[in-house]
């Protein structure tokens, strides 16, 4: 999925408002800078996303048996190769 530049800033207002408000974390530095820093936390994570899609995507099409995208073995599949791939990358 991806996000435009825009609604990524967006993100970073609400998700520092709210780490604010439930006194999650407490600023010691300037806002600006933190906003800045979950900024490129989410970039990091949808493009590590972005690649692990990549990946899923070329192994279903290396199959012999061709599935149809969109179909729901494509969706099995897709699912079950996507959390494979999440879990070497240390995100499952």
């Amino acid at each position: 999925m991806k996000l435009s530049d825009d609604k990524i800033s967006h993100l970073t207002h609400i998700i520092l408002k709210g780490l604010l408000e439930k006194g999650i974390i407490t600023a010691v530095a300037e806002e600006g800078s933190i906003r800045r820093e979950i900024k490129r936390v989410i970039i990091k994570e949808l493009k590590i996303a972005e690649g692990i899609e990549e990946t899923v995507r070329k192994k279903l099409q290396s199959y012999s048996k061709k599935i149809h995208e969109g179909g729901s073995e494509w969706e099995i599949m897709f699912n079950k190769l996507y959390e494979e791939e999440s879990a070497k990358k240390g995100k499952g």
